[in-house]
């Protein structure tokens, strides 16, 4: 069954009509996150598609060229197979399903705070792109295997830095990019 078209209101004591504005498509409403949305597929895309080929060429757990880690730089640079059950630098251990439920949330509060973050914006889109798609990269690990798969094993002289994986790396530089672009353009 059709609409009627939209009737002009009349306000009352005014004699100019009022028109509703169409509201846009949910198509097109979508389309307006086109950047954050293709950034977070590709993000998401290149975090599984390097956490298969781990767990298709390496055991679980490898770590350290002893125990079959590979070498990319001596020293430096190794690829590794370890699971992290907790957050940034293993901190809450032991708590994948709380994380994943976490992040879901956080998911959710970007969403329906879109307006508020800026999301509009092509900068902000950028962000968040990175944000969400390693957002979701981890979560899938998380109920998937019940940990994280990191795999990047960088050392520092003595230093070994926490191992991480593409989606830690889209977090950090979506969450980092967008502090600064918070401090260069405040409003």
């Amino acid at each position: 069954m059709d609409k009627p078209p939209a009737q002009p209101k009349v306000q009352a004591g005014h004699t100019d009509l009022i028109t509703e504005k169409p509201q846009p498509s949910r198509l097109r409403r979508l389309w307006a996150y086109r950047k954050l949305l293709l950034l977070a597929l590709i993000v998401l895309i290149a975090d599984q598609l390097s956490k298969q080929a781990i767990v298709a060429s390496l055991p679980y757990p490898t770590y350290g060229a002893e125990h079959g880690a590979i070498t990319v730089i001596r020293d430096f640079f190794y690829i590794v197979h370890v699971g992290n059950t907790g957050a940034a630098w293993s901190m809450f251990s032991g708590q994948s399903l709380l994380l994943a439920v976490f992040a879901l949330v956080t998911l959710i509060a970007i969403f329906l705070w879109r307006r508020a973050l800026g999301l509009q914006e092509a900068k902000s889109q950028v962000c968040f792109g990175l944000l969400c798609g390693g957002i979701v990269g981890n979560v899938i690990d998380r109920l998937r295997y019940g940990h994280v798969i990191d795999f990047i094993d960088l050392h520092f002289g003595n230093y070994a830095y926490p191992s991480f994986n593409v989606a830690d790396s889209g977090i950090c530089i979506g969450v980092l990019l967008y502090l600064w672009q918070s401090f260069r353009e405040p409003n």
